[in-house]
């Protein structure tokens, strides 16, 4: 009979088990992954404040601060719900940890697959860990494990909170060897410690065996919670692995990511959808706002009628009329035939209307009433045409500004600002950037049919700390280019997705020591940098501070694509500074 508690919750029994029997008695040093090829996973980006391992952003805590936290959680739940949430807490980090190793590492052999959990549990700070032996063959069920834990941060803090108790302690580090176990064995292994620190041991000793094979293990999985499943997963599925092929991406055009930033605009989005208000997207170039004016769409009860979109600044302004409102035959030379404009053609549903500061004032005009009066008329037309549409517009630049500026109208403008949704740039949802890589990619690679493999270390851990000046659809367009650029069955490299744009600046990791050193992307050897001054008398035809500052302007310009707040950005201006630097020097070539 099949013990009803060996299956794994919902989202871990998916994935097989790796290779079906393995011993660490027969494991060599240099079996990949080593331990130098995990700590290269571990990097730190520290001019944005975030740490990663591989695709997972990590956190570095004060021990005692983990203490704090935990003496807080024991004193308001008391000892056994404590110990259940730090259970779980550590089951989730395991099996994560676990996705990682099989994704990174898919045709490693079994026990150093099943080793690799060992180092990364050491690397993460909880406690070094060092296996005495272990023992597997997933096609007859059989596992079998013996570890010691030196330096249990969690029983040094349980100590020096509590003093030594007769109970084991490390209730963190057991569940993530549960759930790295587990999740690499395809059934729920359970560890259990027989010595621990907390107990006044030296060290801590653990033992890990199947759940059938201990038998009765009732108490170990109530604190798993693990009867929930059968109903659902243990811990919310997303976003265990992004990079993984198999992660939950299913059509290119779905708004994709969990940052905290991203689910802010989200929620907004959600909440808006159900009621009939005009919404107003802001936000700089390509960060996808069409994207959600789409979602918005699907979301409200409008789904079923259409969704129309018009990019304001690709209509000229002597047709911008015809093309919102429409035109009667004989209107003009050349119309002839009547034809519907985009608010009668979005009839009962939603209307986008992009860059909607591109219209003229009179432009503005006609769409504030059409607004206001629900109501519209072709040009040449003698009748009003009556029109039920949700319109959603969207703006790259502030329109607070505008309407100061005089170039907006404040009518329009507070006409619109009913719902205001202002979706961040990606350098602000960095955390978003592993699972749009993955979207992509797949996409691509269905798109081309080539194999997916992934991006190589450095490559990912440049694109984690890239700037980003044309957002999502810059990253798009990388992701692209780089699978174009490599070859069948070849991680995306550097080389593979820049050419002509800047990289970041160096990544920092883990030396063979121990310390925080530059991973040397770009290393040199270093030279003495040559005196300004001494460095621009070189030019050919002098120099002056008007046309440095000319010649540093456009080419920030051409270097962004014509993108006026990338440029700015670059040279370390505002916006509005570098606009007005560019309109000065332009003029003067007039």
């Amino acid at each position: 009979m099949t013990n009803p508690h060996s299956s794994l919750p919902d989202d871990r029994a998916a994935t097989a088990p790796y290779h079906p029997r393995g011993d660490s008695r027969q494991l060599s040093d240099s079996s990949s992954p080593t331990p130098a090829e995990l700590t290269d996973c571990l990097f730190f980006s520290p001019e944005d404040g975030r740490i990663w391992l591989n695709d997972q952003r990590m956190l570095l805590l004060h021990s005692s601060s983990f203490g704090a936290l935990r003496g807080e959680v024991i004193e308001r739940l008391g000892l056994e719900q404590a110990r259940g949430l730090f259970t779980r807490t550590g089951y989730a980090s395991g099996a994560r940890d676990a996705r990682l190793i099989r994704e990174r590492w898919p045709q490693a052999d079994a026990a150093a697959v099943f080793r690799a959990g060992t180092h990364l549990h050491t690397l993460e700070g909880m406690t070094k860990v060092e296996p005495l032996h272990f023992k597997f063959d997933a096609d007859s069920g059989f596992y079998e494990g013996e570890f010691l834990w030196h330096h249990s941060c969690e029983a040094d803090e349980h100590v020096g909170a509590y003093g030594i108790g007769q109970d084991p302690v490390c209730w963190t580090e057991t569940g993530y060897a549960i759930g790295f176990v587990s999740g690499l064995f395809g059934q729920m292994v359970i560890f259990r410690e027989t010595e621990c620190r907390g107990m006044g041991h030296r060290s801590c000793r653990v033992i890990g065996k199947t759940a059938e094979q201990w038998g009765d293990v009732e108490q170990d999985l109530r604190y798993l919670n693990v009867s929930q499943a059968v109903t659902g997963p243990l811990v919310a599925p997303a976003p265990d692995n992004p990079l993984s092929p198999s992660a939950r991406v299913n059509q290119p055009q779905a708004l994709i990511g969990a940052s905290a930033a991203f689910n802010a605009a989200t929620q907004a989005l959600q909440r808006v959808a159900q009621t009939p208000a005009t919404v107003l997207i802001s936000g700089e170039s390509g960060v996808g706002k069409e994207m959600f004016a789409r979602q918005l769409h699907q979301l409200s009860d409008r789904r079923d009628s259409p969704f129309v979109a018009l990019n304001c600044a690709a209509i000229p302004d002597n047709l911008i009329e015809a093309e919102l409102f429409g035109v009667e035959r004989g209107a003009y030379t050349g119309a002839t035939h009547s034809r519907p404009g985009r608010f009668e053609r979005a009839q009962g549903g939603t209307l986008f209307l992009d860059e909607i500061t591109s219209l003229s004032l009179g432009g503005q005009s006609k769409l504030l009433r059409a607004l206001q009066e629900r109501e519209i008329e072709r040009v040449g037309g003698v009748r009003g045409i009556k029109v039920d549409v949700r319109v959603v517009a969207a703006t790259n630049i502030d329109l607070r500004k505008a309407v100061a500026d005089g170039t907006f109208r404040e009518d329009l403008f507070y006409r619109l600002n009913v719902y205001p949704i202002a979706l961040p740039p990606l350098r602000e949802r960095r955390d978003d950037i592993p699972l749009l890589i993955n979207a992509f990619l797949t996409r691509f690679c269905q798109e081309y049919a080539r194999t997916p493999v992934g991006l190589t270390m450095r490559a990912l851990k440049v694109l984690l700390r890239y700037d980003f000046a044309g957002n999502v659809r810059e990253l798009q367009n990388l992701i692209e280019r780089g699978l174009i650029a490599s070859d069948e069955g070849q991680a995306i490299d550097l080389v593979h997705l820049f050419r002509n744009e800047p990289m970041p600046a160096d990544a920092y990791g883990l030396d063979d020591h121990g310390s925080l050193s530059n991973t040397g992307l770009h290393a040199a050897p270093s030279v003495p940098r040559a005196a300004m001054l001494e460095t621009l008398s070189q030019l050919d035809q002098g120099f002056s501070i008007e046309g440095l500052e000319s010649r540093l302007i456009n080419e920030a310009l051409q270097q962004n694509s014509g993108n006026l707040a990338a440029a700015a950005r670059l040279v370390g201006l505002s916006r509005a500074q570098f606009a007005y630097r560019l309109k000065k020097h332009q003029r003067r070539k007039c």
